[in-house]
């Protein structure tokens, strides 16, 4: 079921998350301080603060300062899309090479921002240069799948804002103010990406008799399948009967065959139409028929009556020796089974 791929989705939009906040300054006494930003958890920075021995050196060089850390991970059902769907794009190499992938499915980053200063003016500075910008959301464009290229703008939304003010103890305990954001980055995640042509291997176990041996032997095999729809999902009628149709005929007289064409390039494809419920191949087209192979994937030969509607399975809208161009872009819905009828021969 599963292959290996790594999209370094999650790490990417980590980082476009930090970079967000690094270029942050504050001013003291006529000075200019960039604040520090770390990946970690705030409380491994408030242990080390308080853990310093040292307690006259410099707050500057150690506060203020800043910290984020991924904190959570959810599946977002308010953007999800057909996840069957498939989308491609060129090599973005050298462009001669088509790649396919399945819709990204959408998913929530949660992190959490914290400011961590000794004077409340230093915070307020911060927080006050970070605040205009999301409204409560700021898009950033993230490469998401490098391969392909596919770049995305992802809105990061500002969810709260708390602080804390921890100022009990001692003269000699050291105060740290610390303000909290926390914030949601709406990003996608995307599966592996293949040639368009490529072909979906799966795995099956197959059971036999060998020789005198009367058990039930099992040996595990792969079979190939080139995926295709089986099913016209945008709908539209392409043409309709001129005549009625018995069990045998392979030669169908339509009303028009304008709107059907037969992929021409160099290395063809076949071109698929049902009536009903049966599926046929279309091997040649005339000036007002179809010559056609009957009961394609395991339907049944069936007889149709004259004005049945007639749709062409992803129909072609132009066709040259290199490129074809296909009106459906939607191929592999729930239930498909890619042309495949499950038996090995």
């Amino acid at each position: 079921m599963f292959e290996y791929f790594y999209n370094e989705i999650l790490r990417r939009t980590i980082i476009s998350f930090g970079t967000l906040f690094n270029g942050i300054t504050v001013k003291q006494e006529g000075s200019q301080i960039r604040v520090p930003l770390a990946y970690g958890p705030t409380q491994k920075f408030l242990a080390r603060l308080n853990q310093t021995p040292d307690l006259n050196k410099a707050t500057a060089i150690t506060l203020p300062r800043m910290s984020f850390e991924f904190t959570g991970l959810t599946y977002d059902p308010s953007r999800k899309v057909t996840t069957t769907q498939q989308f491609t794009v060129k090599d973005p190499n050298d462009g001669t090479e088509t790649k396919k992938s399945y819709m990204p499915v959408p998913y929530n980053m949660q992190f959490e921002l914290a400011i961590m200063c000794k004077l409340n003016d230093d915070a307020l500075q911060i927080t006050e240069q970070i605040l205009p910008y999301f409204q409560p959301a700021y898009n950033v464009t993230v490469t998401l799948v490098d391969n392909i290229k596919e770049k995305r703008d992802i809105p990061i939304v500002l969810e709260n804002i708390t602080m804390q003010d921890d100022y009990e103890g001692d003269f000699e305990s050291r105060r740290v103010l610390l303000y909290t954001l926390r914030f949601t980055a709406k990003t996608y995640m995307f599966g592996p990406s293949a040639t368009a042509t490529g072909d979906l291997i799966r795995s099956a176990r197959v059971s036999y008799l060998s020789g005198t041996d009367t058990t039930n032997t099992q040996r595990d095999l792969t079979y190939r399948v080139t995926p295709r729809a089986t099913k016209s999902y945008a709908g539209p009628i392409t043409t309709t009967l001129d005549e009625d149709v018995d069990l045998t005929e392979v030669e169908i007289k339509v009303v028009s065959t304008s709107n059907i064409f037969l992929d021409t390039s160099s290395t063809p494809k076949p071109t698929y139409c049902y009536i009903d419920e049966e599926e046929m191949k279309i091997t040649t087209v005339n000036a007002n028929s179809i010559i056609v192979e009957r009961a394609q994937d395991n339907t049944l030969a069936a007889s149709h009556v004259k004005g049945s509607a007639l749709r062409v399975i992803n129909p072609i809208t132009s066709s040259t020796d290199t490129t074809v161009t296909y009106d459906d872009n939607v191929l592999i819905e729930d239930g498909d089974n890619f042309g495949f009828d499950g038996e090995i021969s």
